[in-house]
């Protein structure tokens, strides 16, 4: 496992904790916007993800893996389609558990 560049685990409310590090999330594509995609996070706050092309169907879930450059928004690195079905609820718990009682378990 590489760990020369952990990505913290966040949802909307914990990325602006994390302004210039390296994250992950998941968001539900709202819309594209000329090179930016306007997702929806699992706490459901508006994200923006600018950075490579990001062809994820509207509605679908996808990964961001990238560095957070503002408050609500993410230079994206890598962007994985995750489909149309997603636990969010589950997703949001684990951003809870990595940033919090469990912090010590992830990088």
């Amino acid at each position: 496992m590489d760990t020369s560049s952990p990505t913290v685990f966040v949802n909307g409310e914990l990325l602006k904790l994390y302004m210039g590090r390296r994250v992950r999330t998941v968001v539900q594509v709202i819309r594209n916007e000329g090179g930016a995609v306007v997702g929806q996070s699992t706490d459901n706050q508006q994200l923006t993800v600018k950075g490579p092309d990001q062809s994820v169907p509207v509605m679908h879930f996808m990964e961001v893996i990238g560095v957070a450059d503002g408050p609500q928004s993410i230079r994206a690195e890598i962007c994985t389609d995750f489909g149309s079905n997603f636990d969010t609820a589950s997703y949001n718990g684990l951003c809870k558990l990595a940033n919090g009682q469990f912090k010590n378990l992830f990088l």
